[in-house]
């Protein structure tokens, strides 16, 4: 899994169930799956200050659950999901906000995508995060975690709660909307 980190996560989800280690598992949490996180966020919001606010909201909501955490999923899991959904809110409120339905393209995200300072791609890069964009929230967050994290359909069915052949085929009809978009680039 893209997002594995060395550490035992039994054995961390029970620190941050003892009041006494908490503290100190959660900087560890924090520490391992901070970035990863951040990156899956960021790909989905397009700017670094909503990404982090998105990321500090989703450790918020990890530290206030971690004791009913039962342990049904791995913890990455858990965290991913928590961070997604996160951003889904965010990006609904973002269009409840600019009147726009989800079936629209999503302008404020490329407003964002333009004006971000940390955004440091060269065209071809920008025309490929334009047509991201683009794609229909599922679509986008299929071929984020497939495309650019290689995460396996399996792992990406636990998050999403969603079948195989389903983010298979949301998965190939994002690859061809997006080739679609910077075929004439290329």
């Amino acid at each position: 899994m893209a997002y594995s980190a060395p550490i035992d996560e039994k054995k961390l989800i029970q620190d941050m169930q003892n009041p006494e280690s908490a503290p100190s598992a959660f900087k560890t949490l924090m520490k391992a799956y901070g970035e990863p996180m951040y990156w899956q966020i960021r790909k989905l919001v397009t700017s670094h200050d909503d990404a982090n606010d998105l990321l500090q909201n989703a450790f918020i909501k990890a530290w206030s659950n971690i004791r009913n955490f039962r342990g049904d999923a791995k913890l990455s899991t858990w965290l991913f999901k928590i961070a997604i959904n996160e951003s889904i809110n965010f990006l609904n409120r973002e269009r409840k906000r600019t009147n726009t339905s989800e079936g629209c393209e999503d302008l404020f995200l490329l407003d964002k995508l333009e004006a971000d300072p940390y955004f440091d791609g060269n065209e071809l890069q920008k025309e490929l995060q334009k047509a991201i964009t683009r794609l229909p929230e599922k679509q986008k967050i299929v071929f984020n975690m497939r495309y650019f994290d290689e995460m396996k359909y399996e792992e990406i069915s636990e998050i999403l709660g969603t079948s195989v052949g389903a983010l298979k085929a949301s998965y190939h009809h994002a690859v061809k909307k997006i080739e679609q978009a910077i075929g004439s680039l290329v």
